[in-house]
């Protein structure tokens, strides 16, 4: 049999397999299931091509199951290893990547995703569901911790750095993983943050910031894109020939795969209702290219009905089939279905060197806010007192995907994925003679069902509703009493994971329950008041935070962030983190971001400015640098310029210089500055460096009415220096004199 002889082209060997397959066999080989208990039944159902969310003591039941059908066709199994394998016991958790964003650094993101692969691939898993490109600008989507932040560059750079990683030396290796780029596309624009609400986006703004972190991922060899569930202009992503034929296959060349996400096709009947029965949805989404339907059991027997019905031929299965055939020829698993490696997984998940890559991320990622001079924390016999709801809580540092955040039922234990708390990295690092004492001071949230009911209607469990927690007299006056007779307070506040997540958007920014009057029932004591926010999402921030000694981000930092944030308090490992996206100071005027397109009538609102509490690139230092000498030396084909950088503090420091591009004058309204490049530069006390940078010229292209991408001639305004702000920026301008036309 030519598909079983691995020396056959793996082009001859689909052909062939393709051949023998039945009707039924190619609409069940188009379907990605959950297998939650027991895959043996779903695939004795039907011999579906995925899986996702399998247990994992039934991935080599899975395996055998698929192994037993007629044609033997190996499984692609699935699972959202988003920030490290996070539903597998003891594995390594790094921060969401919204943590991992403020490293700005690819190679870091880079060697967590091979960590991940590694890990994953150990367990019989061969898919993960990331990297994710969308883009965060409505902040109270709760899918925010899953993004990069607010910027297409920084995004199309880290989330390229993650497809790397995950491929590893490419097919053969046994430790690659297939990536995923999602969600395509333009889901994150949603209506006043409800998660998979329509999109109001152009097809010209989809190109001109949207898209260009995805054609980023094809470029890097992204393997498969999952769709949004949301629609554009009434039509549903999963119907969107425009993005998904036009775009992303013919204009950029995507051969891989196309997953929908949960139920899409489901969705079209039950939710979007542009389609009448499961015939008509699994024809119009067969016909629009998808490959494999998460997650829509009704889909095999509605491609069934929709070949009975006329609504499909049987050959229109096959170009999915051919390509799910592909990658699974390419990855080797008719020879190698990947089974789970015991031995693997004893000596390489949560292994040393995994763990010190985790803690080395983390510190990166840590964003410095404020610091009246507390920081960092030092002196002999000093008194600390760890305080709030999220000091001592690990799903506050491990976030959303990973340990006990809901997904997986057999993560049930939060030892199974043990993390680093605040209290336990200070307690662990500090000197001996300092005494760290603790006190919770209040809670965030309860839960209440639902009044809609327990279930969806495709029998999907509702999200529970938060309430705010009551405020606990005691437990407050003990916090106080301990903030009263300690020399500094660390007080840790954020958000929980009822309230962040898919399907969990929030219609405030607020600080949630009682945490704002322990805030300023500390402020009170008159003690210095280090504030730590472990958070999904940016949140406004009341007075007691803004006005604190220091303000540290840790968002979600991972199983290693109690030390990593101890390091960075005591002084240990310099911060030098900055923000992938902007903190509004209220909701009322998202959406904030740096690169907003200009033309308002003016720059504020009657009662509040528009200006961000912080800004997009910003993060301080325990050192200060200074800028200087921005010179351009060559126009052609690339701008190539330079800038000198000094530390001009007594410490060694970490300076993450961004170049943004302003045009000057352009055809169409376009943004008033983009982020082109960055690059971190350490420094020794006094040292200082020329950073040389050379940028494409295709770099400063803009997006026409037309939808053409284009770089104009004219004046361009080079602005490079500490963050997006103006007041933080060296600028010089440089000619370009030719018109160029783009393509990809």
């Amino acid at each position: 049999m030519i598909h079983r002889d691995p020396t056959a082209a793996v082009e001859d060997r689909v052909a062939h397999l393709l051949s023998l397959m039945t009707v039924e066999e190619k609409a069940a080989q188009m379907m990605q299931l959950p297998a939650w208990s027991d895959p043996r039944a779903v695939i004795e159902r039907h011999p579906v091509g995925s899986l996702l969310h399998t247990d994992p003591a039934t991935i080599d039941d899975a395996i055998d199951a698929a192994a037993r059908t007629r044609l033997g066709i190996p499984l692609l199994i699935a699972d959202d290893a988003i920030h490290g394998h996070g539903f597998w016991p003891g594995a390594t958790v790094f921060g969401t990547p919204l943590s991992m964003a403020c490293s700005f650094d690819p190679d870091a993101v880079e060697r967590a995703a091979r960590v991940t692969a590694r890990e994953t691939s150990a367990t019989g898993v061969t898919w993960t569901f990331s990297p994710l490109a969308c883009i965060a600008r409505e902040l109270r989507w709760g899918r925010v911790n899953e993004t990069f932040g607010e910027d297409p560059h920084l995004i199309g750079e880290l989330a390229a750095a993650m497809v790397r990683g995950y491929r590893g030396d490419g097919d053969t290796d046994p430790t690659r993983i297939l990536s995923c780029a999602k969600h395509f596309a333009g889901y994150s624009e949603t209506q006043g943050g409800l998660d998979a609400s329509e999109a109001d986006l152009t097809p010209r703004k989809l190109r001109s910031w949207f898209l260009p972190p995805f054609e980023r991922l094809v470029r890097e060899g992204a393997d498969t894109f999952m769709l949004g569930y949301q629609a554009i202009d009434g039509v549903p992503i999963t119907l969107n020939t425009w993005l998904l034929d036009g775009v992303l296959k013919q204009e950029w060349g995507f051969a891989g795969l196309l997953v929908t996400d949960w139920d899409n096709v489901g969705h079209l009947v039950r939710v979007q209702q542009v389609a009448a029965d499961f015939a008509e949805a699994a024809a119009l989404a067969v016909r629009a290219g998808n490959d494999l339907i998460m997650a829509t059991p009704e889909f095999h027997d509605g491609a069934l009905a929709a070949i009975e019905r006329g609504l499909l031929a049987p050959s229109d299965l096959d170009d999915a089939v051919r390509r799910i055939l592909t990658v699974k020829f390419r990855m080797g698993l008719f020879e190698n279905p990947r089974r789970p490696d015991v031995e693997r997984q004893r000596v390489e998940i949560g292994c040393r060197e995994h763990r010190e890559i985790n803690m080395e991320l983390a510190a990166k990622s840590l964003v410095l806010l404020r610091n009246d001079g507390v920081l960092p924390l030092r002196g002999e016999g000093v008194r600390v007192a760890v305080i709030g709801p999220q000091a001592d809580d690990m799903a506050a540092c491990l976030g959303d995907w990973a340990g006990t955040s809901g997904q997986c039922p057999w993560m049930d234990d939060p030892a199974l994925t043990p993390a680093t708390t605040l209290l336990a990295g200070l307690r662990a690092a500090a000197p001996s003679d300092w005494v760290i004492g603790y006190a919770r001071g209040c809670g965030i949230d309860e839960l209440a069902p639902d009044p809609a009911g327990e279930f969806f209607a495709d029998g999907q469990p509702r999200p529970k509703i938060c309430h705010p927690a009551p405020l606990d007299e005691a437990e407050l006056a003990e916090a106080v009493a301990l903030a009263a007779s300690s020399d500094v307070a660390v007080v840790a506040v954020g958000d929980t994971i009822n309230l962040t997540g898919e399907g969990r958007s929030t219609a405030s920014l607020e600080l949630f329950g009682p945490q704002r009057q322990l805030l300023e029932a500390i402020r009170a004591t008159g003690t210095p008041m280090v504030v730590v926010l472990l958070n999904g999402k940016p949140l406004v921030l009341p007075e007691s935070v803004q006005e604190a000694a220091a303000i540290v981000e840790a968002f979600n930092p991972g199983a290693a962030g109690g030390d990593a944030l101890a390091a960075v308090l005591l002084g240990r490992v310099e911060p030098s983190g900055r923000l992938p996206v902007s903190f509004p100071r209220h909701a009322g005027q998202l959406p904030v971001f740096h690169n907003r397109v200009r033309g308002w009538h003016g720059d504020r609102y009657a009662d509040l400015t528009y200006r961000p509490l912080f800004a997009f690139g910003e993060g301080l230092t325990y050192t200060t640098f200074e800028y200087s000498g921005l010179r351009v030396t060559e126009v052609g084909d690339e701008v190539a310029f330079s800038v000198d950088l000094t530390n001009t503090g007594e410490r060694h420091g970490t300076e993450v210089v961004q170049v943004y591009v302003h045009d000057v004058v352009t055809s169409v309204t376009w943004a008033e500055q983009e982020l082109k490049a960055f690059r971190r530069v350490p420094l020794a006390p006094g040292e200082t460096t020329t950073v040389e940078f050379r940028l494409p010229t295709s770099e400063l292209s803009l997006v026409l009415a037309d939808g053409t991408r284009v770089v104009e001639p004219g004046e361009f305004e080079l602005r490079v220096g500490h963050s997006s702000r103006p007041e933080d920026q060296q600028r010089t301008r440089f000619h370009l004199p030719d018109p160029r036309v783009m393509s990809f």
